[in-house]
């Protein structure tokens, strides 16, 4: 199935105007009705918690995250979601053209045809000894300053706390087509849907039931440079950091973590391993020194019980 990957993550929270606020400051755009963007048009939607055009909670915790929602490549993949999907369970048309269906561990789900924009930007660029990859004259530090902060590009992944690994694994790869990347074990899986070459658009984390819901999610920015300015520029309007900066083991990507106002994580990350189906998937130990190849905060405990919350 032509699944491209997270389209829009919709929040239910207590206080609106506060979810508003960080999302304008983490650097997306507003467009009203609770609706921020990235520079391609993927979106955080933050609402009331009983905003009536929410879907019925599905998790008796504290979870916020009310829907995950898809992009698709076309209508025939939309099609080929009903029907796999329906065999089994409720797959609602929505007035929008869009499905909305709950998966095997209780996450509510949408798919819909993408509206993703292109982003023709280009990308932080590195000269090294023996491989010069920027022309001469081309200065590439990111931009910085007032009015000058860099602008999250895409939605890159979202991270959910589940009891049932295995479970949610099957659900995703032998219902959706998604393939593993890597895995850590006793953790969980990275996966990617079929439309996409991204490392990763979901990760698991092996949790008791009652944290269930949402760890993080994230957008990708133009480069390392991004990330630090990005989130520098984040930290001095208040906002506490959680985990990072830094750089993954598994995904290559560079990373910072923020608390946010949504009872879980947001991420900047940037330069993400690309694989196609060629890729043998790797396996290791949830191990600190497995998760991060270096940290400026380094932080020895990421995980209920152990590993990093911010793995992915």
């Amino acid at each position: 199935m032509n699944i491209i990957g997270p389209e829009e993550l919709v929040f239910g929270v207590t206080d609106v105007a506060a979810g508003e606020r960080f999302l304008a400051d983490y650097g997306l755009l507003p467009q009203g009705q609770g609706r921020f963007e990235a520079l391609d048009g993927t979106a955080v939607i933050v609402l009331a918690a009983d905003a009536p055009s929410l879907p019925s909670r599905t998790l008796d915790t504290a979870n916020m995250l009310r829907k995950t929602v898809y992009g698709v490549a076309d209508s025939n993949t939309l099609e080929a979601i009903a029907d796999e999907l329906g065999r089994d369970r409720e797959v609602k048309r929505l007035p929008d053209g869009s499905l909305e269906c709950v998966d095997d561990v209780g996450f509510v789900l949408g798919f819909k045809v993408t509206q993703r924009r292109p982003v023709a930007l280009p990308a932080e660029r590195v000269n090294a000894p023996g491989d010069p990859n920027r022309p001469v004259n081309t200065p590439t530090s990111p931009a910085s300053g007032p009015g000058l902060q860099p602008r999250p590009r895409t939605l890159s992944h979202v991270v959910y706390f589940v009891p049932d690994i295995e479970r949610a694994e099957a659900f995703y790869t032998q219902r959706l087509g998604f393939r593993v990347s890597d895995r850590f074990i006793g953790m969980g899986p990275f996966l990617r849907p079929a439309g996409t070459i991204d490392h990763h658009t979901l990760f698991f984390i092996k949790t008791p039931a009652h944290m269930q819901g949402c760890e993080h999610f994230t957008f990708h920015m133009g480069g390392p440079g991004e990330v630090m300015t990005a989130g520098w520029e984040f930290a001095k309007k208040g906002y506490q950091s959680y985990w990072g900066p830094g750089r993954h083991r598994f995904g290559s990507n560079w990373f910072w973590y923020f608390n946010t106002p949504f009872g879980c994580h947001i991420e900047y990350d940037a330069d993400m391993d690309l694989h196609d189906d060629n890729w043998v998937p790797r396996e290791a130990m949830a191990a600190t020194d497995l998760s991060q190849i270096f940290l400026f905060d380094w932080r020895e405990k990421w995980a209920p019980g152990g590993p990093p919350t911010g793995a992915a």
